[in-house]
């Protein structure tokens, strides 16, 4: 199928992160397969399968999980400007992948001559321990909305509230009810453990000054409810215990590589669920019985980058894929672009108005760059990203 005689088709598998872990200002790989859509869309036919029923702004998930008023805001219509005219929106779940097409659970096909794997992960069952590649499930806004809502319940309800693994749940919680005992539960001993100590020293003694009791290196083994049915126990790993009335575990994050596996099992790396990837970010089997796939693509948390997982890498990944498919349809055996691993960041909530920008040093005996501003917005950006993804759709 020669781009010279047909509109090119690329398909992109997206994520529904639900697993909201140090790195959560991380997620998430939508915002940058959208831009995708404006890169291709003009020109070429760029089908979106999308599992959710709404772009989830992931951003605001740990202050929703807390603070009520605004969860419905977080979930965000699908609108296409005439800029992505030549785009589309296919509802479903991508069940496998065949080097022409991808099956959607219920069998129907969507052809593509590009494909970009951007499925991102998921919350694994809780203190489930793996890492094996999962499935994808798709949601809807009413339903995620609810749960959000009686997660907020729970929390107003509660004296104490036990965090597992979110330093920003943390600080949400205890800067909207802060009469409530707050307590951040963390497997490290290192808060923020991928990043410089420095990041941990400020968000420690900021826990200390707003009086978050913290239980470090000590990894939870089960939660259980307590006795006579009152309040929850977390158990950990040690044999102590932690009582609390409500207990929000943010842990065990899975790649959804799943659907790759009917395509090339051994681009998967079987020890982490990954996907293995080239510095071209095309798809890499590590086994010469399967085939090479010059015109597959994986970005975002699902990919094996060496990136950390988070949204600005996501970025940077999109742009070299958009450069290397520009490449390859011009079919003059024009040398790909290879990505270039970003410094480790973090645009992170110390409390519902405070935050830190901080990047790790870029050399070995250089300081962290950290700049600490109060100029937070209460409803995490779901205003903008309203104005910015569907500032002209009437479906909410």
């Amino acid at each position: 199928m020669a781009s010279s005689q047909v509109a090119r088709r690329i398909s992109s598998l997206f994520s529904q992160i639900r697993d909201m872990m140090d790195t959560t200002p991380v997620t998430r790989r939508k915002h940058a397969v959208l831009d995708l859509m404006s890169a291709f869309g003009n020109k070429h036919n760029v089908v979106l399968v999308e599992k959710n029923s709404h772009f989830q702004h992931l951003f605001a998930f740990p202050r929703i999980s807390a603070v009520p008023g605004f969860a419905q805001k977080a979930f965000v219509p699908f609108g296409f400007s005439p800029k992505t005219s030549g785009s589309r929106l296919v509802r479903g779940v991508a069940e496998r992948i065949t080097g022409t097409s991808v099956v959607l659970a219920g069998g129907e096909e969507i052809p593509y001559d590009f494909l970009i794997v951007a499925t991102g992960t998921s919350g694994s069952s809780a203190f489930k321990g793996t890492e094996e590649p999962s499935q994808l499930i798709g949601t809807d806004k009413k339903t995620e909305t609810e749960k959000f809502k009686t997660l907020q319940a729970e929390v107003e309800n509660a004296g104490r509230v036990a965090v597992v693994a979110v330093a920003q749940l943390a600080f949400d919680v205890k800067e909207y009810y802060p009469a409530k005992s707050v307590v951040l539960i963390h497997s490290r001993a290192q808060v923020m453990n991928r990043f410089d100590k420095a990041l941990h020293d400020l968000v420690t003694s900021k826990f200390a000054k707003v009086g978050i009791e913290t239980v470090l290196g000590n990894r939870v083994k089960t939660v259980r409810d307590g006795q006579d049915g009152k309040g929850r126990v977390v158990e950990l790993m040690d044999g102590g215990e932690v009582q609390a009335d409500c207990v929000i575990s943010c842990t065990g994050s899975r790649p959804l590589s799943a659907p790759l596996l009917s395509l090339s099992p051994s681009a998967v790396d079987p020890a982490t669920g990954f996907v293995r990837v080239k510095p071209t970010l095309q798809i890499h089997p590590s086994s010469a019985a399967d085939p090479e796939y010059p015109n597959v693509f994986a970005i975002g948390d699902v990919a094996d980058t060496a990136a950390h997982k988070a949204a600005r890498p996501a970025f940077g990944q999109i742009e070299v894929v958009v450069a290397n498919i520009r490449r390859l349809m011009r079919g003059k055996g024009e040398a790909l672009e290879e990505y270039v691993v970003p410094p480790v960041s973090i645009h992170l909530a110390l409390g519902l108005r405070e935050s830190v920008k901080f990047r790790n040093p870029l050399r070995i005996g250089e300081g962290a760059g950290m700049s600490v501003g109060n100029d937070g917005d209460l409803e995490m950006g779901c205003g903008k990203m309203w104005a910015r993804r569907a500032r002209d759709t009437t479906t909410r």
